[in-house]
Protein backbone atom coordinates (compact mmCIF):
# COMPACT_ATOMS: atom_id res chain seq x y z
CA UNK A 1 0.00 0.00 0.00
CA UNK A 2 1.21 3.59 -1.06
CA UNK A 3 -0.08 6.61 -0.14
CA UNK A 4 -2.75 6.95 -2.44
CA UNK A 5 -3.77 3.08 -1.68
CA UNK A 6 -3.83 4.55 2.10
CA UNK A 7 -6.05 7.53 1.18
CA UNK A 8 -8.38 5.27 -0.74
CA UNK A 9 -8.18 2.93 2.59
CA UNK A 10 -9.09 6.24 4.73
CA UNK A 11 -11.37 7.54 2.27
CA UNK A 12 -14.47 7.28 4.21
CA UNK A 13 -13.33 8.42 7.53
CA UNK A 14 -11.70 11.48 5.80
CA UNK A 15 -14.37 12.31 3.77
CA UNK A 16 -16.48 12.21 7.46
CA UNK A 17 -14.00 15.03 8.65
CA UNK A 18 -14.38 17.21 5.10
CA UNK A 19 -10.31 16.29 4.38
CA UNK A 20 -9.45 18.31 1.10
CA UNK A 21 -5.81 16.97 0.09
CA UNK A 22 -3.21 19.28 -1.08
CA UNK A 23 -0.93 17.58 -3.48
CA UNK A 24 3.05 17.54 -2.43
CA UNK A 25 3.99 15.59 -5.44
CA UNK A 26 6.24 18.06 -7.91
CA UNK A 27 5.55 16.17 -11.31
CA UNK A 28 1.90 15.88 -10.80
CA UNK A 29 1.28 19.44 -10.96
CA UNK A 30 1.66 19.08 -14.88
CA UNK A 31 -0.55 18.47 -16.99
CA UNK A 32 -0.35 15.64 -19.76
CA UNK A 33 2.35 13.51 -17.54
CA UNK A 34 -0.50 11.16 -16.33
CA UNK A 35 0.80 7.70 -16.99
CA UNK A 36 4.69 8.68 -15.69
CA UNK A 37 3.53 10.34 -12.19
CA UNK A 38 1.04 7.79 -11.32
CA UNK A 39 -2.10 10.41 -10.39
CA UNK A 40 -4.71 9.51 -8.14
CA UNK A 41 -7.65 7.42 -9.61
CA UNK A 42 -10.75 9.22 -11.11
CA UNK A 43 -12.90 7.28 -8.35
CA UNK A 44 -10.18 8.85 -5.01
CA UNK A 45 -10.62 12.53 -6.45
CA UNK A 46 -14.34 12.08 -6.32
CA UNK A 47 -14.63 11.12 -2.98
CA UNK A 48 -11.43 13.45 -1.39
CA UNK A 49 -10.87 16.50 -2.96
CA UNK A 50 -7.69 17.21 -4.80
CA UNK A 51 -5.72 20.52 -5.46
CA UNK A 52 -2.45 21.15 -6.76
CA UNK A 53 -3.00 18.05 -9.99
CA UNK A 54 -2.62 19.53 -13.31
CA UNK A 55 -2.99 23.20 -12.37
CA UNK A 56 0.77 23.95 -14.33
CA UNK A 57 1.86 23.12 -18.31
CA UNK A 58 4.76 21.16 -19.17
CA UNK A 59 6.94 24.21 -20.36
CA UNK A 60 6.29 26.24 -17.16
CA UNK A 61 8.70 25.89 -13.86
CA UNK A 62 7.08 24.75 -11.01
CA UNK A 63 9.20 25.59 -7.74
CA UNK A 64 9.09 24.78 -4.19
CA UNK A 65 8.32 28.43 -4.08
CA UNK A 66 5.51 28.18 -5.80
CA UNK A 67 4.12 24.99 -3.87
CA UNK A 68 3.98 26.66 -0.35
CA UNK A 69 2.16 29.73 -1.83
CA UNK A 70 -0.34 28.08 -3.26
CA UNK A 71 -0.35 25.41 0.09
CA UNK A 72 -0.51 28.28 1.83
CA UNK A 73 -3.77 29.86 0.49
CA UNK A 74 -5.48 26.25 0.14
CA UNK A 75 -4.85 25.67 3.66
CA UNK A 76 -6.65 29.06 4.65
CA UNK A 77 -9.45 28.61 1.98
CA UNK A 78 -10.20 24.78 3.41
CA UNK A 79 -9.99 25.96 7.12
CA UNK A 80 -12.71 28.94 5.62
CA UNK A 81 -15.05 26.29 4.53
CA UNK A 82 -14.75 23.82 7.56
CA UNK A 83 -12.39 21.14 5.96
CA UNK A 84 -9.34 19.38 7.20
CA UNK A 85 -6.39 20.55 4.89
CA UNK A 86 -4.01 17.07 4.44
CA UNK A 87 -0.65 17.71 2.63
CA UNK A 88 0.27 14.25 1.13
CA UNK A 89 3.18 13.94 -1.49
CA UNK A 90 6.78 12.85 -1.56
CA UNK A 91 8.16 15.61 -2.68
CA UNK A 92 11.02 16.21 0.19
CA UNK A 93 12.05 20.01 -0.48
CA UNK A 94 8.46 20.73 -1.05
CA UNK A 95 7.26 19.59 2.55
CA UNK A 96 10.00 21.06 4.07
CA UNK A 97 9.56 24.40 2.69
CA UNK A 98 6.08 24.01 4.10
CA UNK A 99 6.87 22.90 6.83
CA UNK A 100 9.44 25.64 7.74
CA UNK A 101 8.48 28.60 5.83
CA UNK A 102 10.23 30.42 3.22
CA UNK A 103 13.27 32.54 2.95
CA UNK A 104 12.40 36.03 2.81
CA UNK A 105 13.33 36.16 -0.82
CA UNK A 106 10.93 37.93 -3.44
CA UNK A 107 8.98 35.19 -5.53
CA UNK A 108 9.09 35.07 -9.36
CA UNK A 109 8.35 37.56 -11.12
CA UNK A 110 7.50 36.27 -14.78
CA UNK A 111 8.73 39.52 -17.08
CA UNK A 112 12.05 39.51 -14.71
CA UNK A 113 12.64 35.42 -15.78
CA UNK A 114 11.05 35.33 -19.49
CA UNK A 115 13.62 37.86 -20.07
CA UNK A 116 16.43 36.08 -18.33
CA UNK A 117 15.45 32.61 -20.27
CA UNK A 118 15.53 34.15 -23.22
CA UNK A 119 19.25 35.59 -22.49
CA UNK A 120 20.11 31.81 -21.79
CA UNK A 121 18.80 30.81 -24.99
CA UNK A 122 20.76 33.44 -26.97
CA UNK A 123 23.97 34.03 -24.94
CA UNK A 124 24.43 30.62 -23.53
CA UNK A 125 23.98 29.17 -19.90
CA UNK A 126 27.96 30.06 -18.82
CA UNK A 127 27.01 33.95 -19.92
CA UNK A 128 24.72 34.57 -17.10
CA UNK A 129 26.85 32.41 -14.71
CA UNK A 130 30.07 34.64 -15.56
CA UNK A 131 27.20 37.25 -14.53
CA UNK A 132 26.22 35.91 -11.58
CA UNK A 133 29.95 35.74 -10.48
CA UNK A 134 30.33 39.17 -10.09
CA UNK A 135 27.01 39.94 -8.10
CA UNK A 136 26.79 36.58 -6.15
CA UNK A 137 30.43 35.25 -6.00
CA UNK A 138 28.55 32.76 -2.81
CA UNK A 139 25.59 31.33 -4.80
CA UNK A 140 27.47 30.78 -8.38
CA UNK A 141 30.70 28.89 -6.54
CA UNK A 142 27.78 26.24 -5.62
CA UNK A 143 25.22 25.96 -8.46
CA UNK A 144 27.24 24.07 -11.81
CA UNK A 145 27.43 25.76 -15.03
CA UNK A 146 24.48 23.75 -16.59
CA UNK A 147 21.93 24.39 -13.83
CA UNK A 148 20.54 27.40 -15.97
CA UNK A 149 17.14 27.84 -13.89
CA UNK A 150 18.99 27.87 -10.41
CA UNK A 151 20.94 30.40 -11.96
CA UNK A 152 18.20 32.83 -13.04
CA UNK A 153 16.48 32.29 -9.86
CA UNK A 154 19.81 33.70 -8.77
CA UNK A 155 19.86 36.79 -10.89
CA UNK A 156 16.24 37.25 -10.63
CA UNK A 157 16.46 37.61 -6.89
CA UNK A 158 19.31 39.94 -7.64
CA UNK A 159 17.31 41.98 -9.92
CA UNK A 160 14.48 42.49 -7.76
CA UNK A 161 15.80 42.62 -4.30
CA UNK A 162 19.37 44.69 -4.86
CA UNK A 163 20.94 41.88 -2.63
CA UNK A 164 22.54 38.15 -3.74
CA UNK A 165 20.19 35.28 -3.39
CA UNK A 166 22.76 34.46 -0.62
CA UNK A 167 22.23 36.98 1.44
CA UNK A 168 18.68 35.56 1.85
CA UNK A 169 18.71 32.35 4.41
CA UNK A 170 16.04 29.76 4.66
CA UNK A 171 14.18 29.89 7.90
CA UNK A 172 15.94 25.99 9.94
CA UNK A 173 13.11 25.83 12.83
CA UNK A 174 9.83 24.21 11.97
CA UNK A 175 7.16 27.38 11.79
CA UNK A 176 4.46 27.51 14.56
CA UNK A 177 1.26 29.20 12.88
CA UNK A 178 -0.26 26.03 11.95
CA UNK A 179 -1.14 23.02 14.60
CA UNK A 180 0.69 20.10 12.41
CA UNK A 181 0.56 16.16 12.64
CA UNK A 182 3.19 15.16 10.22
CA UNK A 183 3.01 11.42 9.43
CA UNK A 184 5.05 8.80 7.20
CA UNK A 185 4.84 5.55 5.74
CA UNK A 186 7.31 3.28 5.78
CA UNK A 187 9.03 0.56 4.09
CA UNK A 188 12.03 -1.74 4.40
CA UNK A 189 14.53 -0.69 1.62
CA UNK A 190 14.24 -4.32 -0.07
CA UNK A 191 10.24 -4.46 -0.72
CA UNK A 192 10.57 -0.24 -1.65
CA UNK A 193 13.14 -1.17 -4.89
CA UNK A 194 11.48 -3.95 -5.70
CA UNK A 195 8.06 -1.89 -5.39
CA UNK A 196 9.42 0.21 -7.56
CA UNK A 197 11.16 -1.76 -10.23
CA UNK A 198 7.13 -3.45 -10.42
CA UNK A 199 6.00 0.43 -10.47
CA UNK A 200 7.73 1.03 -13.57
CA UNK A 201 7.37 -2.10 -15.53
CA UNK A 202 3.48 -1.04 -14.92
CA UNK A 203 4.22 2.40 -16.03
CA UNK A 204 5.20 0.79 -19.40
CA UNK A 205 2.37 -1.30 -19.65
CA UNK A 206 0.35 1.21 -19.28
CA UNK A 207 1.35 3.13 -22.17
CA UNK A 208 4.10 5.74 -20.50
CA UNK A 209 6.29 5.49 -24.02
CA UNK A 210 3.10 6.41 -25.99
CA UNK A 211 2.74 9.06 -23.56
CA UNK A 212 5.96 10.55 -24.16
CA UNK A 213 5.79 10.09 -28.03
CA UNK A 214 2.77 12.00 -27.68
CA UNK A 215 4.95 14.71 -25.87
CA UNK A 216 7.65 15.26 -28.13
CA UNK A 217 4.95 15.57 -30.67
CA UNK A 218 3.67 18.47 -29.55
CA UNK A 219 7.04 20.21 -29.14
CA UNK A 220 7.92 19.62 -25.61
CA UNK A 221 12.35 18.54 -25.28
CA UNK A 222 14.82 17.11 -22.78
CA UNK A 223 14.99 20.96 -21.11
CA UNK A 224 11.04 20.70 -20.64
CA UNK A 225 11.13 21.25 -16.92
CA UNK A 226 8.06 18.94 -16.61
CA UNK A 227 10.20 16.53 -18.76
CA UNK A 228 13.59 16.21 -16.67
CA UNK A 229 12.46 14.61 -14.24
CA UNK A 230 12.63 10.79 -13.17
CA UNK A 231 10.36 8.67 -15.78
CA UNK A 232 10.22 11.22 -18.42
CA UNK A 233 14.29 12.65 -19.30
CA UNK A 234 15.15 8.74 -19.32
CA UNK A 235 13.42 8.77 -22.78
CA UNK A 236 15.79 11.06 -24.16
CA UNK A 237 19.03 9.18 -23.34
CA UNK A 238 17.86 5.68 -24.20
CA UNK A 239 15.62 4.66 -27.68
CA UNK A 240 15.66 0.89 -26.71
CA UNK A 241 12.62 0.02 -24.14
CA UNK A 242 13.91 -2.42 -22.00
CA UNK A 243 16.84 -0.34 -21.86
CA UNK A 244 14.76 2.82 -21.12
CA UNK A 245 13.00 0.88 -18.41
CA UNK A 246 16.02 -0.28 -16.51
CA UNK A 247 17.22 3.24 -16.71
CA UNK A 248 14.09 4.32 -15.00
CA UNK A 249 14.15 1.93 -12.38
CA UNK A 250 17.86 2.75 -11.39
CA UNK A 251 17.77 6.69 -11.24
CA UNK A 252 14.07 6.07 -9.26
CA UNK A 253 15.90 3.94 -6.41
CA UNK A 254 18.93 6.26 -6.19
CA UNK A 255 16.30 8.80 -5.99
CA UNK A 256 14.08 7.12 -3.10
CA UNK A 257 17.54 6.51 -1.10
CA UNK A 258 18.58 10.26 -1.03
CA UNK A 259 14.61 11.43 -0.39
CA UNK A 260 14.91 9.01 2.60
CA UNK A 261 18.23 10.48 3.37
CA UNK A 262 16.65 13.90 3.25
CA UNK A 263 13.41 12.88 5.44
CA UNK A 264 15.39 11.84 8.65
CA UNK A 265 15.64 15.68 9.02
CA UNK A 266 12.03 16.08 9.95
CA UNK A 267 11.08 17.24 13.13
CA UNK A 268 8.41 15.81 15.15
CA UNK A 269 7.39 12.94 12.55
CA UNK A 270 5.05 9.81 13.80
CA UNK A 271 5.92 6.58 11.65
CA UNK A 272 3.77 4.21 10.65
CA UNK A 273 4.27 0.43 8.02
CA UNK A 274 2.73 1.32 4.86
CA UNK A 275 -0.10 -0.71 5.62
CA UNK A 276 -0.93 -0.01 8.94
CA UNK A 277 -4.33 1.81 7.73
CA UNK A 278 -5.88 1.12 11.48
CA UNK A 279 -2.84 3.11 12.96
CA UNK A 280 -3.06 5.98 10.81
CA UNK A 281 -6.66 6.19 11.46
CA UNK A 282 -6.67 6.11 15.06
CA UNK A 283 -3.67 8.63 15.03
CA UNK A 284 -5.54 11.10 12.92
CA UNK A 285 -8.94 10.75 15.69
CA UNK A 286 -6.53 11.39 18.34
CA UNK A 287 -5.06 14.41 16.53
CA UNK A 288 -8.70 15.48 15.94
CA UNK A 289 -9.30 15.05 19.72
CA UNK A 290 -6.39 16.96 20.44
CA UNK A 291 -4.76 14.36 22.68
CA UNK A 292 -1.24 14.45 22.87
CA UNK A 293 1.28 12.77 20.77
CA UNK A 294 3.23 9.59 20.86
CA UNK A 295 6.20 9.78 23.42
CA UNK A 296 9.21 10.88 22.16
CA UNK A 297 11.02 6.77 23.17
CA UNK A 298 7.72 5.58 20.76
CA UNK A 299 9.12 7.75 18.05
CA UNK A 300 12.28 6.74 18.57
CA UNK A 301 11.68 3.10 17.90
CA UNK A 302 10.03 4.21 14.77
CA UNK A 303 12.50 3.95 11.38
CA UNK A 304 13.01 6.74 8.88
CA UNK A 305 10.35 7.21 6.77
CA UNK A 306 9.40 5.28 3.31
CA UNK A 307 6.89 6.80 1.24
CA UNK A 308 6.47 9.52 2.99
CA UNK A 309 2.63 11.35 3.88
CA UNK A 310 1.33 14.53 4.81
CA UNK A 311 2.06 17.34 6.99
CA UNK A 312 -1.30 17.98 8.01
CA UNK A 313 -2.33 21.51 9.00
Amino acid sequence: MGKSALLQELAAELGACGAEVINADSRQVYRGLDVGTAKPEPDLRRRVPHHLIDVAAPEAQFTAGDFVRAAERLVAEIHARGGLPVIAGGAAFYLWSFLHGLSAAPPADPEVRGELQQRARQEGAAALHRELELVDPDTAARLPHGDTNRVVRALEVYRLSGQPLSAFRNPRTARRDYTLLTLGLQRERPELYARIDRRVEQMFGAGLAAEVAALRARGYHAATPGLRSIGYAEFFLETEPAACCALIQRNSRRFAKRQLTFFRRFPEVRWFAADDAPGVAAALQQFFQGAAPAPAAQRRTLRSPREPMPAQP
